[in-house]
């Protein structure tokens, strides 16, 4: 049950004007009233509550208003949140599921109209989100921006389609966010001068240098798969004004232990001048998408945070339009019970779907990067059993499969490097960003196995051996628990753990084999039609040459 007090009193932090002094409060009608100094000492600090300035809601498992739930506990007051996942499942209809759903509780979220529905034409989704689809969107009080524009090369050369989308967010003055890992030189500059202000996916210093020279926000990254902060956080010392933090994607068992106050504990103990990180963390979000979060000021909503001190942050209340919402590492947001929605359209596999008959010469494999959610490119010589290209776990290089979730047809399959798995599989129908599913396994039987678990659930993440089979379901969209999240992060955190008992060595396994199915970030990707080229933006056979 949520808290109202109509004063705080304590170590006042007002990042605006760098500086800190002793003072009190005063709440009137959800808004600050009153701000007062004092000449006295107080052994806790009053600041502006963090705001995550991009995640997916969706990549949580949960619903928003569960994690709302968790998130308050940490000192997070607003998420500004592209429902694309959802999107690409059941379009505008599941982008009104998420808006309904994070109205039932306080914590302030901020949807986007997802730009790219599906992520690119190349593969396969349960929706389609079109230039009337996103005016519609727009129109809406609840959607401030357009969010990310994955398609960078649509932009580039001025497709039509893309360059409509955003036209229709200039007209009704909405920000448009961008997304465009790697991209420099002239086509950088195309991208910026079409009208996009934000990069997510930077993940080279120098990267991020650029795009901060030519006008962007960088929003610095660290999520479950991608973690991009040890690399970025430098540039914040002197580009402050222009940095933002962000999720992007995160898993449960990582929320439950943090959010955004890790950032900002960790780049205080890296050096940055601490008014220098909470304006990444609790200012520069509100300011460059025009949110209505308080920022301490006497007429600002009361949404603020009391921690005990400066360099470990720990929160102790977490206030949001004047009510207590977080007390003590206790969340007081009451637990609501979602509607289960889905899309699912399939019937079971057998072993011989993921038959991939041999030829002559070398195959294309995927790399996969730890830590990134881009992905390297190589080449090897096939291992062949009977005519058929299997799995090879002395080297390391096994078979990914991705099933169309939607329609009855053929199953892609390609092969990757760096999972680990010595024996069973893993599949999930979290596979961005069209959520078909995804598996990898040592034997084809194993990967039937495990996309077949996936199938009669019709959603979940699954990890399958010889002796157990395990499985997480996500009724919602297939993308989402109906569960809490103490729940979730538990049978997640086993399933994670069962991955590495297979042998992979990931530091997320299910987070990174949800990203090889992400065809619009380079360098190769998987998807329900083939083996995908993020680079050139085009089909490869697995067979080189």
């Amino acid at each position: 049950m949520k808290k109202k007090i109509k004063t705080f009193s304590g170590n006042i932090v007002d990042v605006l004007k760098s500086e800190i002094y002793p003072g009190t409060i005063k709440i009137s009608n959800r808004k600050i009233s009153d701000v007062i100094r004092e000449d006295r000492k107080y052994d806790t600090y009053i600041l502006p509550g963090f705001i995550d300035a991009h995640f997916h809601v969706e990549s949580s498992m949960l619903v928003p208003s569960e994690l709302a739930r968790i998130v308050v506990i940490h000192g997070t007051v607003a998420v500004l949140s592209d429902p694309h996942e959802i999107a690409n499942v059941m379009g505008v209809e599941g982008v009104r599921y998420m808006i309904d759903n994070a109205k039932t509780v306080p914590v302030k979220f901020y949807f986007g109209a997802p730009s790219c529905v599906p992520a690119s034409d190349y593969e396969t989704s349960g929706a389609n989100i079109g230039p009337e689809q996103i005016e519609e969107l727009l129109k809406m009080v609840e959607i401030k921006f357009l969010a990310e524009v994955m398609n960078f090369p649509g932009v580039i050369h001025a497709l039509p389609d893309v360059m409509k989308k955003i036209d229709i967010a200039k007209r009704y003055k909405k920000v448009i966010d961008g997304h465009s890992p790697g991209l420099r030189g002239k086509d950088l500059r195309r991208y910026v001068k079409a009208g996009i202000s934000t990069d997510h996916e930077c993940f080279q210093k120098d990267e991020a240098l650029e795009k901060l020279r030519l006008g962007m926000k960088i929003i610095i990254r660290e999520g479950s798969a991608a973690k991009n902060f040890d690399e970025l956080i430098p540039v914040v010392d002197e580009h402050y004004k222009n940095c933002m933090f962000c999720s992007d994607d995160k898993h449960p068992d990582e929320l439950i232990r943090g959010h955004i106050n890790d950032l900002v504990k960790r780049a205080v103990d890296y050096g940055i001048d601490l008014m220098k990180v909470l304006r990444v963390a609790c200012v520069n979000p509100v300011s460059h998408y025009k949110l209505d979060i308080g920022l301490l000021r006497k007429g600002d909503n009361a949404d603020f945070i009391v921690v005990d001190n400066l360099r470990d942050f720990k929160v102790l209340k977490t206030i949001i339009r004047g009510e207590i919402v977080a007390e003590e590492g206790r969340s007081l947001v009451a637990k609501n019970t979602p509607a289960v929605v889905n899309n699912f359209k399939m019937k079971k596999k057998k072993a011989k779907d993921f038959f991939l008959a041999c030829r002559i010469g070398k195959i294309h494999i995927i790399k996969v990067i730890d830590g990134q959610v881009i992905t390297d490119r190589g080449v090897t010589t096939p291992s062949i059993v009977n005519g058929n290209i299997v799995s090879d776990i002395k080297r390391d290089v096994l078979k990914i499969v991705v099933v169309n979730r939607y329609n009855e047809s053929k199953v892609a399959i390609g092969f990757v490097k760096n999972f680990g798995l010595k024996k069973g599989a893993i599949a999930s129908s979290v596979a961005h960003d069209s959520h078909n599913i995804i598996a990898v396994g040592v034997t084809d039987k194993d990967i039937c196995r495990a996309v077949n678990l996936i199938i009669e659930n019709k959603s979940g993440i699954c990890a399958v051996s010889q002796e157990k089979e395990m499985l997480l379901p996500l009724p919602i969209a297939g993308i989402m628990s109906n569960e809490e999240c103490s729940r979730v992060a538990e049978k997640y955190s086993a399933l994670n753990k069962m991955a590495k008992s297979l042998g992979s060595t990931l530091h997320s396994p299910f987070m990174t084999l949800s990203f090889m199915a992400l065809l619009v970030i380079p360098k190769i990707k998987l998807g329900d039609k083939g083996l995908f080229d993020g680079e050139k933006f085009e089909f490869i056979d697995v067979f080189e040459g």
